[in-house]
């Protein structure tokens, strides 16, 4: 998980990808794998970047092991 950074309680990652709708796609893949895991992510996207911000709302906003599991999940999306 060496590409995600911890900033400010958060885990941050971007992920770049050929065009809008690969990005697309992929945050359509994480929505339904957070939805399992009852986990959501802060993102944004512009144009073929997807930049996630991971933290624990109810335990303060700080990183925990249910950030880690879903970065580690999120990983698994991409080649």
């Amino acid at each position: 998980m060496s590409s995600w950074k911890i900033e400010n309680n958060a885990m941050h990652r971007t992920f770049e990808f050929g065009d809008f709708r690969e990005a697309f796609a992929f945050m359509t893949r994480v929505a339904f794998l957070a939805e399992e895991m009852n986990h959501h992510p802060e993102w944004t996207n512009v144009y073929n970047k997807v930049m996630v911000k991971l933290s624990t709302h109810d335990a303060g906003n700080i990183v925990t092991e249910k950030d880690r599991k879903l970065a580690e999940a999120i990983d698994h999306l991409v080649p």
